[in-house]
């Protein structure tokens, strides 16, 4: 087949490209470092021509709510728009696990309004929605950490390996559309202040932890919230064989 994948120099698009290419497809990279904008459709017409399925994974920078909506949205109806000229039969959006139930978050308000565009529009589609990575509390925990303290939020979530991910893009996005949504999470719940205290122990780094709601992640996302339901996808690679790979 030959698919397009959005966002192709992202962490997922780049592995889903790799993964797609192990299978003998032919990609199309699609991203503004290679002259093809999903902000003003520059390029996408002559990308998408003869494409089959398009897996979108485009990320976005960190941004207020609005703004968020705007540039997801924005993006999401010029892709589906090219998609629809070229004849493109399945469109698989890479979305977030718990999206649905969580208001508060700007990336989340985001990915929400693509998921909306997608399922109302003409082409056939697809939504994987993948919980967290296995990285996340690290990258969590930097945002908290001031003079050897981290705060950080006590969710509860069930991490993925980004390879895992992207197979699983590259598996929807060969077969039929679903014309539904697919939660994806790894095999095992885990708790995020657990998960950085564990990962900065691998990287050699300390700190003092403290659980706390007042930060970026508020109690909207407490319990099981962001936790699979039944009929998820689990992933094979857990949270402990990643940190075994870690240094």
């Amino acid at each position: 087949m030959r698919i397009a994948v959005a966002g192709a120099t992202g962490n997922i698009g780049s592995r889903t490209v790799a993964a797609l290419e192990r299978d003998g497809h032919e990609v199309v990279r699609i991203s503004r470092s290679l002259g093809i904008d999903l902000a003003t459709g520059a390029g996408l017409d002559d990308a998408l021509t003869g494409v089959d399925a398009v897996v979108d994974a485009l990320s976005a920078p960190p941004m207020g709510r609005d703004e968020t909506v705007a540039y997801f949205g924005n993006a999401t109806r010029n892709l589906l728009a090219a998609e629809e000229r070229a004849g493109v039969r399945h469109h698989v959006l890479l979305s977030i696990l718990g999206v649905d139930r969580v208001e508060g978050n700007a990336h989340y308000a985001g990915k929400r309004e693509q998921e909306g565009l997608v399922a109302a529009g003409r082409v056939p589609w697809s939504i994987v929605r993948a919980a967290q990575f296995h990285d996340f509390a690290e990258m969590v925990a930097g945002w908290g950490e001031q003079d050897g303290v981290v705060t950080i939020a006590p969710l509860l979530v069930q991490p993925i390996a980004p390879a895992d991910v992207a197979a699983v893009l590259a598996e929807v996005a060969t077969g039929e559309p679903l014309r539904d949504r697919l939660d994806l999470a790894g095999p095992d719940p885990q708790d995020l202040v657990d998960m950085a205290r564990r990962t900065y122990t691998a990287r050699g780094r300390s700190a003092k932890f403290v659980p706390t709601w007042s930060g970026l992640f508020g109690p909207e996302m407490a319990g099981e919230v962001m936790l699979p339901g039944e009929g998820a996808r689990l992933a094979p690679t857990s949270f402990d064989d990643w940190l075994a790979e870690q240094h």
